[in-house]
């Protein structure tokens, strides 16, 4: 519990102490970094949603695994199959832009790049584990963001 908030707030508060702050002056931050706190509310918020449809989804309502005997549809999984990653995503954004950090920017990119990786190796072994029912959540359900793959005849 002590390693989420230092990893996704304080990270990104110390990388942003490695340079310019575009935007703040010694009264604070300008209006238009006001903007990142949003984005780094509906982040916190979409983890949460996450979080919780994982739980209700879970047959033993706690299973901590990479690959887990089922499959989370409900809530925040009908729109993304990856919505804690694209909340994390959403939140080091905020942060970014809050900082006005180009940092804190870097390491969003870093964490994208990360992300991609893993999802890839997560998709394959979910794939492997439940079969069918996987491949018809990948066809319904897009990775990240947007319209649902189609069907191929």
């Amino acid at each position: 519990m002590v390693l989420f908030p230092l990893v996704h707030a304080g990270l990104p508060y110390a990388l942003s102490l490695f340079g310019h702050r575009v935007g703040w002056t010694a009264k604070g931050p300008a209006s238009w970094n006001l903007a990142g706190v949003l984005l780094v509310a509906f982040g916190v918020g979409g983890l949460a949603w996450s979080f919780f449809a994982h739980l209700a989804s879970s047959p033993a309502r706690l299973e901590l695994a990479l690959t887990p005997n089922y499959l989370a549809k409900s809530g925040p999984y009908r729109v993304t199959r990856n919505p804690m990653y694209v909340s994390a995503l959403t939140l080091w954004f905020g942060w970014a832009v809050f900082f006005g950090s180009l940092t804190v920017l870097a390491g969003w990119l870093v964490l994208l790049w990360v992300v991609n990786l893993m999802v890839r190796h997560e998709e394959r072994a979910l794939e492997a584990r439940h079969g069918e029912s996987y491949l018809q959540y990948k066809r319904a359900v897009p990775r990240w963001l947007g319209r649902a793959a189609r069907a191929r005849p």
